[in-house]
């Protein structure tokens, strides 16, 4: 597993281990009294590190490249997934990914960015940023749930809209502009999930839900801390200063109201047990839309509506 450059005194001390269990096995040495001080020792010293992690540290994590993505997820959370294609309008966009499937028995509409593993996958993924003919696909499937009656779960995992010419002759801006609009009015409960990266728009492009919930070490952000530094500061390298001013962490934005829920992730983060970071997910998952399916309509659509326009304060000083 790859580590982090502030998780490296970690990996440090678990090759040590490694390397004096092998030698006590080898050389039928007992050592149990040291593995047993060096094993506490880097409990404690994963505890220490993991309890007070800067926010530039989160976004480290969330970029981890072998944290979970949207496909990872609904292969352990969902059955019979059926994958759909295209926005009926130009192109078929991977770099969102959407279909039918069912979670214990539930059928929904899942979909969300899907970043790739290696430079291949990641070229043919787009690095997980959408064009306007995915954001078009996602809405077109979005509408195809609310015509059968079907939740909608969305896994949130970009580091931004695609910005490129192309995709902004074709209207990048507003694809996202109408997927804003549509989402706030779509007659089917939705629940989305922040996963690693939630950039900007291209985030926002399908994060219009009843419910938000984030994994616990993802990031939710206006901007990425690089380009908030590369405009504050000239100077990218700010990136972790501006991290801490951009308040971008689950549990910032719970105390601001941006997300519902914050799902607890395993020690280091959801790469070091995908499985257990995915019945977190699939409980909350199931808990939201049982909870939001019993509602009418028009109660529910209310609510989404009320959710969205009482995010920020401002304040008001005499002149």
């Amino acid at each position: 597993m790859s580590a982090l450059e502030f998780e490296k005194p970690i990996f440090e001390l678990e090759s040590k281990i490694k390397e004096l269990q092998v030698f006590s096995a080898n050389k039928n040495i007992a050592l149990e009294p040291e593995l047993k001080k060096l094993t506490w020792k880097l409990e404690k010293m994963k505890s220490d590190i993991y309890s007070n992690l800067t926010p530039w540290q989160r976004v480290q994590i969330a970029r981890h490249p072998e944290r979970p993505f949207t496909l990872d997820y609904i292969r352990m959370l969902t059955s019979d997934f059926i994958e759909l294609h295209g926005d009926r309008q130009f192109a078929d966009d991977l770099a969102i990914v959407a279909g039918f499937a069912r979670i214990n028995g539930t059928k929904v509409m899942v979909m969300g960015h899907q970043k790739g593993r290696d430079t291949k996958q990641n070229l043919l993924r787009n690095f997980g940023c959408a064009h306007p003919e995915g954001y078009r696909k996602a809405m077109r499937l979005m509408l195809m749930a609310e015509k059968f009656g079907l939740p909608v779960v969305i896994f949130i995992d970009t580091p931004g809209a695609y910005p490129g010419v192309g995709a902004e002759e074709r209207g990048q801006a507003q694809a996202i502009a109408e997927n804003l609009r549509d989402m706030v009015d779509l007659k089917t409960p939705i629940v989305a999930t922040i996963i690693g990266e939630g950039g900007s728009g291209g985030a926002l492009g399908i994060g219009i839900a009843d419910r938000v919930c984030i994994l616990q070490h993802a990031y939710y952000s206006v901007i990425s801390p690089e380009g908030c530094a590369s405009i504050l500061w000239r100077n990218a390298i700010k990136a972790p200063l501006a991290a801490e001013a951009l308040k971008i962490t689950a549990e910032n934005l719970r105390e601001f109201g941006v997300v519902d829920q914050i799902i607890p992730e395993p020690l280091g983060g959801a790469h070091h047990d995908a499985d257990k970071t995915a019945a977190h997910l699939k409980e909350t998952i199931l808990k939201y839309i049982k909870e939001l399916s019993s509602l009418p309509v028009p109660e529910l659509l209310e609510q989404r509506y009320n959710k969205f326009r009482k995010i920020g304060a401002f304040l008001e000083t005499p002149a």
